[in-house]
């Protein structure tokens, strides 16, 4: 066994203990907090701290950076999936039979488009509000809550998300920093 496939049967071993913690009466909940429409109220606060720092003109400009900042990270991860074909784990008959599928996904695994999303949108919220609010490391937690969601329902591996937030921190920090050179020219 080659070190790369030792590192996969190590991921594969992680999921089932991580995925085998959940039972039924937190399956509702774990489908609630992987729905992307459950997280609107927190785009509300973003858009209104953005607004509230920066102004409308600004503002605006803001969230269309960061709506190009999602548009590109879907697509990049799309991209991945189908570049590496990794099944996911509900679809993976080595491990399939032995974990709890909540979700049933038929598109490919890696990397994770919901990590790799919402850490991008967190990191960028957090380098553009930090300076105005305290508290902006807790805009992670959705990220974290987003990710494990995936290995609880049983569609991704630890690895997945694991590599997808790490390609979210990139995501948002090159968009922060383009961000910051097209906001020098919007006037205030």
């Amino acid at each position: 066994m080659g070190y790369l496939d030792n590192i996969i049967q190590q991921d594969k071993e992680l999921l089932v203990f991580l995925n085998g913690l959940g039972n039924e009466n937190w399956d509702s909940f774990w489908m609630t907090i992987t729905n992307q429409f459950s997280w609107i109220p927190l785009f509300l606060l973003f858009f209104f701290l953005i607004f509230r720092s920066l102004g409308w003109k600004k503002g605006l400009a803001l969230i269309f950076i960061s709506a190009l900042l999602v548009t590109f990270s879907d697509q990049l991860t799309v991209f991945i999936k189908n570049y590496t074909e990794r099944l996911r784990p509900n679809r993976d008959p080595e491990i399939n039979e032995i974990i709890r599928i909540v979700k049933n996904n038929k598109s490919f695994s890696f990397v994770s488009g919901h990590a790799t999303t919402s850490t991008a949108v967190s990191y960028f919220m957090h380098l553009t509000l930090k300076k105005h609010y305290r508290y902006t490391l807790l805009f992670f937690i959705w990220p974290i809550l987003f990710a494990y969601s995936r290995i609880y329902l049983g569609v991704h591996f630890p690895i997945d998300v694991t590599v997808g937030a790490l390609l979210g921190l990139l995501i948002g920090f090159v968009f922060y920093r383009l961000s910051i050179k097209l906001l020098l020219k919007v006037p205030d």
